[in-house]
């Protein structure tokens, strides 16, 4: 089936978008040190700025991109998107200054949205019956490449050089464009194209103003510890191999998202997504309970396995609302605007967690990050509107 085909083409391109993204992750203190910034303290802030730049001009400018993916198209999107920020992120490396660096990671958001709009094309060409098994398997995609980039970063920095990375990521970026250029095609665009856009249009997303809330808190529980995660385990863990220890306290929430998505994305098929939703933001508040109340690294350990298997189940029940929901003439901007939510989320949630960890305690960024999923919690709970029908399966 067509559906099918589009989705093992796009996994792979998801997957080179996602490690070329994050291949720079490990070194990026580091190479900001080799660019005329010594002082601790100074590296610490450039590269707070310069992470979080990224996500800043990708939060502003990713309703545009889904706009004119309605107007033109999901496959040129995702064209632009990747010659953009392949050939902005191949630049980084022959910087000589931070400021630079700022101002193309500044640049790269402007050029992303990648896997959103490729979310937004599989949803476009899925049967609904179907829609939460195969936005959950591509989003496996993204999550392979992210737990993948920073392992292959350390390794092609000893190899190639801080410099070389960046040119290698360039390379994988442009060549997801390639994939998608020869091996994509999307089907029914021209009546969306046609279609002229009235003013009363933007109203008809209405409804899914808790959905693009729900995204925007989905990735302020990931992220609101992030920023401070290697200083909390350092707290509770005393031991050798401590580096080691904090790597597996990062990446066991991506392994637990690996199984989370497919598997609870197939179950929102068969019993509605917004129950899904409703259990998984249950669960997700939970799991920050052990968290909470870590003194040892297994406990830890247990606590963000199930905080990544229940964020990874909320995901694909999310995208495939904003698909459900969703005038087809506004589909790609609806995706654009969860992605823009998803942007934001990115960009706050470190903001929030490192500054109650310096205003308070670690600990608490975990009360406050549960306190922000139970009020979602509440609003999913109350809306009715989120309860669409589900569709009869169809016999193969």
């Amino acid at each position: 089936m067509y559906w099918k085909r589009t989705l093992w083409i796009l996994w792979p391109a998801n997957f080179l978008i996602a490690a070329g993204a994050s291949l720079i992750i490990p070194f990026l203190p580091l190479y900001i040190g080799t660019l005329g910034v010594h002082d601790p303290g100074n590296v610490a802030r450039w590269t707070g700025w310069i992470f979080s730049a990224q996500f800043l001009t990708s939060f502003l400018f990713q309703p545009l991109w889904g706009s004119l993916a309605d107007r033109y198209g999901r496959k040129v999107m995702l064209i632009r998107s990747s010659i953009g920020m392949g050939v902005v992120t191949a630049l980084m490396g022959i910087v000589s200054g931070p400021w630079q660096l700022l101002i193309l990671r500044l640049v790269n958001g402007l050029f992303s949205g990648f896997i959103s709009m490729s979310i937004s094309l599989q949803a476009s060409v899925t049967p609904d019956e179907e829609s939460g098994k195969a936005l959950g398997t591509l989003q496996t995609g993204q999550i392979v490449g992210t737990l993948f980039g920073p392992l292959a970063g350390g390794i092609l920095a000893e190899i190639f050089g801080y410099s070389g990375v960046f040119f290698v990521t360039g390379a994988l970026i442009l060549l997801a464009g390639v994939v998608v250029f020869f091996f994509i095609k999307e089907a029914g665009t021209k009546n969306v194209k046609m279609k002229k856009r009235q003013k009363g249009d933007w109203k008809e997303l209405k409804p899914l103003l808790p959905v693009f809330i729900a995204s925007a808190v989905t990735q302020v529980a990931v992220m609101s510890i992030q920023p401070i995660l290697s200083i909390f385990t350092k707290s509770i863990y005393d031991g050798a191999h401590l580096a080691l220890i904090v790597g597996m306290v990062s990446a066991v929430t991506g392994v637990a998202n690996l199984i989370g998505s497919p598997l609870l994305g197939r179950m929102g098929d068969r019993i509605g997504q917004r129950k899904i939703l409703i259990f998984s933001l249950i669960m997700s508040s939970v799991s920050f309970i052990p968290q909470l109340l870590a003194h040892s690294i297994s406990v830890l350990l247990i606590g963000r396995f199930f905080l990544g298997l229940f964020i990874g189940g909320m995901l694909p029940s999310l995208n495939v609302l904003v698909k459900k929901l969703s005038p087809k003439h506004l589909q790609g901007t609806a995706f654009g605007i969860n992605s823009s939510a998803r942007f934001l989320g990115n960009l706050v949630g470190p903001l929030i967690g490192s500054t109650v960890a310096a205003a308070y305690s670690i600990r608490d960024v975990f009360f406050i990050t549960m306190a922000f999923l139970l009020v979602n919690l509440a609003a999913i709970l109350f809306n009715k509107n989120l309860e669409v029908p589900i569709p009869k399966t169809k016999s193969t």
